[in-house]
């Protein structure tokens, strides 16, 4: 790049971002500035609090002279931070570093000692650490009279609001809330992410019900014995106390601790107290056939997953099937119509049987889990991993439907159905695709669940992927001698 060369005859460029953190805005007038060949020194990065009193050409104007170079996918990570600082000229330096890796330092982020990499690495470190304690240390207060909606206040020390409320939408998407600051609000309806202008402390609610509980509920969990008020002031800065309830507990139990740590000390030895006993094993399932275990599945009320899922998803295939496919639990698809891989991951399984020269109407299809397990989002139900009480729960009815199909073979699609199958303690990285003989005398062997192929990022990586999956399955082609019939 030839400094000062091209659109460098304006002598004053303006480049306006507002708001002055989204980085969508500035990412396009820096893209714009380097087509059009504008220096750093001849950009007035106007937007917020950088209005130019100056008169000037605008950005958006300057015609294009060269294509837009690649970038680090590194520098963007700090910039998007960095643009979040308060910094009146973070702009500039980024776009002065932009410059300059798309001119004769394509490495310039290598070099730790640079004062822009050094300073544009501090300004993005300070948001990040921003962005932490904003998670820590918001508290939602209830709205009085209102049914499950919550307020929050916090004063952020730099412009995060929009950087951290995704995080706030995916960990309680299921309330209604706001987040109040000074500059600007996020608030959640239960399905969609709204922004608007800043506010005040009195915005949110007082003190609700749910914290004195909080306090009871610290104050007995405080150590006294572990109290590094130094560290507590480095994580848990005092500036923001006032916001904490667990706050005004803080003097009384730091001044008190050196008399409970010696009450500790000096306590004589007690006998420990009686283990509480584990929770009682789910009960057998009785039944005498494979329709009779459906029936009784439809009322199954083991764990809690009955009551947002549409219908328990019980396992179809012939009834005395060679082999039977476990795979982990119904997906969206699944719980609506009743019937166990019908959705995208259930496809690409037909998908890999079809290549093998496997018909899928001689396997017996169940999961570990009967119940889809989901979180919410907005229209959306996202799939989330059963939890292994969910699996033992569940295990009476796969246990049942092995004992009623009788299978020679098992595969097992994923963790959670390898140790539905197998039992705790398999471990999917190693035991994948390697034969084993169960109690029971059935052979089985396990690999992924067609939904990690999916997931991987890219259509290379999912490609890849699924040559392993289908090469695992072959495992079972082979066994069965290509087409398994039924017995």
């Amino acid at each position: 790049m030839t400094r000062g060369s091209g659109a460098g005859h304006a002598s004053h460029v303006i480049a306006r971002i507002e708001p002055p953190w989204d980085t969508a805005t500035w990412r396009a007038a820096a893209r714009a500035a380097l087509r059009a060949q504008v220096p750093p020194e001849r950009i007035d990065w106007s937007g917020g609090a950088q209005g130019s009193l100056l008169g000037g050409t605008d950005l958006a104007l300057l015609p294009a002279i060269r294509d837009t170079p690649r970038v680090p996918s590194e520098f963007l990570a700090v910039a998007d931070a960095a643009l979040c600082h308060r910094a009146p000229d973070r702009h500039g330096l980024l776009y002065r570093m932009l410059w300059r890796m798309a001119g004769d330092e394509p490495s310039l982020l290598q070099r730790a000692a640079d004062p822009d990499v050094h300073r544009a690495r501090t300004l993005a470190q300070a948001v990040r650490r921003d962005s932490h304690k904003m998670k820590a240390f918001v508290r939602f207060r209830a709205v009085p009279g209102a049914d499950e909606e919550y307020v929050a206040w916090f004063e952020p020390e730099h412009w995060i609001v929009d950087r951290v409320a995704p995080f706030f939408a995916r960990r309680f998407a299921g309330m209604r809330w706001a987040i109040v600051t000074p500059y600007r609000s996020a608030l959640w309806d239960g399905q969609a992410l709204a922004f608007a202008g800043g506010g005040t402390r009195a915005d949110a609610p007082a003190e609700d019900a749910h914290e004195d509980l909080w306090r009871t509920y610290y104050a007995n969990i405080f150590n006294p014995a572990r109290l590094n008020t130094t560290m507590m002031r480095s994580e848990m800065p005092q500036k923001y106390w006032k916001h904490l309830p667990e706050a005004a507990l803080l003097p009384g139990l730091v001044r008190e601790a050196g008399v409970r740590v010696r009450e500790m000390a000096e306590r004589e030895h007690q006998a420990p107290r009686r283990r509480i006993p584990a929770a009682p094993a789910a009960e057998p399932v009785q039944a005498d056939t494979l329709a009779a275990l459906r029936v009784a599945a439809r009322d199954c009320r083991r764990c809690p997953l009955w009551q947002p899922a549409t219908q328990a998803v019980f396992g179809e295939g012939p009834d005395d099937a060679r082999t039977l496919i476990v795979g982990e639990q119904p997906g969206d698809e699944e719980d609506l119509s009743g019937r166990p891989f019908v959705g995208p991951a259930g496809r690409l399984f037909a998908r890999a049987l079809e290549e093998l020269g496997i018909d899928r109407s001689t396997l017996y299809l169940t999961n570990a889990v009967k119940h889809f397990r989901f979180e919410p989002r907005g229209k959306r139900r996202l799939h989330r991993r059963p939890d292994v009480a969910h699996i033992n729960a569940c295990n009476g009815w796969l246990r049942a439907e092995i004992a009623q199909v009788r299978p020679e073979r098992i595969v097992c699609l994923g963790a959670s159905a390898a140790r539905a199958v197998f039992g705790p303690g398999v471990r999917l990285s190693e035991e994948r695709g390697i034969w084993r003989t169960r109690e029971d005398g059935v052979r089985a062997f396990a690999t992924v669940h067609p939904s990690w192929v999916l997931r991987q990022g890219d259509a290379d990586a999912q490609a890849v992927a699924y040559r392993g999956f289908v090469d695992d399955l072959r495992r079972l082609a082979e066994d069965a001698g290509t087409v398994p019939s039924h017995r």
